[in-house]
C-alpha cells in the first residue's frame, strides 16, 4: 500500500484549483452521504444483449481530491486519480473505490461492485515489442542478466523505456512467448538494488513460472510509483526501471505489449 496520506498531498496541489467540484459550502466538512449523491459509478450496456457492457465510468463533482481503485477479482487494484474517468476493462467482477479527501482533511471511502459481462469497446493492443517482427524479430533473453528485458532505452537490450504517463493508467503487460522450456522462471525487479515484486526473489521468493502462450505482469501501484520517474525524488525506491530476468531455462519472446 501507497504512503497514502503523502500521496494525497501531493495531488492537493494538482486538484486544488480545480473548477469542476461542486460547491457543498458547509464549511469544509462533506459526510458520506453528500458525497454518494454528487458521485456515480456506472457500466455502459450493451444495445443488443442488454448486458453490461467493459466500459466504467466514474464521476464526482464534490470538492474533493480524488483517487479511483479498480479492484478485479484477483484481488489486484490499480488507482486512477482525477475527478472523473473512464475505462475499458476486461471482462471481470470489480469494486471502485472512491477515496475522497475532503477540504477539513476527513477522508472517505465509497465502495460501487460493477461487473464487465460482453466487450463493447475492444482493448487495443500497443506493442512494446514485436509488432513489425521484420524489424523486431523474437529474442531469447540471456539467463541471469537483468539488462535483457528490462523496460529501458539506455540499460535494455530490446524494451522501450515505459514513460510516466504511461504507467499511470498501465495495469497489465503482456508477453507473448513463443516457447519457453518447462524449468522457465523469470523474477521480476526493478533492479539489482532494488526491490523484488510478487515474491519473486530468486534467493528467498519463488520466482514465476513461464510457458509457451500469454505472460501477464500486473502493474499495481507499487510497481506503479517504484518505476515511474516522477516519483523518485519523493520515494528512495522510486525512478527505477522495470525490468524481468530469467533465472531458471530458456524462453522466446515473439512481442511484448499493453491493452488499453
Amino acid at each position: 500500500m501507497k504512503k497514502i496520506f503523502l500521496f494525497f498531498a501531493a495531488v492537493c496541489a494538482l486538484f486544488g484549483c480545480n473548477p469542476t467540484h461542486e460547491d457543498i459550502s458547509n464549511g469544509g466538512h462533506i459526510s458520506v452521504d453528500e458525497l454518494k449523491a454528487v458521485t456515480s459509478v456506472t457500466v455502459n450496456v450493451d444495445p443488443n444483449t442488454g448486458q453490461n457492457g467493459n466500459v466504467i465510468t466514474c464521476k464526482t463533482t464534490a470538492p474533493v481530491n480524488a483517487k479511483w481503485t479498480f479492484t478485479g477479482s484477483n484481488g489486484v487494484s490499480k488507482d486512477v486519480v482525477t475527478y472523473g474517468v473512464s475505462k475499458k476493462m476486461a471482462l471481470d467482477d470489480y469494486i471502485v473505490t472512491l477515496t475522497a479527501l475532503c477540504p477539513d482533511g476527513t477522508m472517505h471511502k465509497v465502495e460501487y461492485p460493477v461487473t464487465c459481462q460482453v466487450t463493447t469497446d475492444q482493448l487495443v493492443k500497443v506493442y512494446l515489442y514485436g509488432e513489425n517482427p521484420a524489424e523486431q524479430p523474437p529474442f531469447t533473453p540471456n539467463p541471469w542478466d537483468m539488462g535483457q528485458m528490462r523496460f529501458s532505452d539506455f540499460e535494455g537490450a530490446y524494451l522501450p523505456y515505459i514513460s510516466d504517463e504511461v504507467y499511470e493508467n498501465l495495469t497489465t503487460i503482456i508477453f507473448d512467448v513463443a516457447e519457453a522450456t518447462e524449468d522457465c522462471k523469470v523474477a521480476i525487479s526493478n533492479g539489482w538494488w532494488g526491490n523484488w515484486y510478487y515474491d519473486t526473489n530468486p534467493w528467498s521468493g519463488s520466482p514465476k513460472s513461464v510457458k509457451a502462450g500469454l505472460f501477464e505482469v500486473t502493474i499495481n501501484d507499487v510497481i506503479n510509483r517504484e518505476c515511474s520517474r516522477k516519483y523518485k525524488d519523493e520515494d528512495p525506491a522510486g525512478g527505477k526501471d522495470l525490468a524481468l530476468m530469467v533465472v531458471g531455462g530458456s524462453c522466446t519472446i515473439r512481442s511484448v505489449y499493453y491493452e488499453e
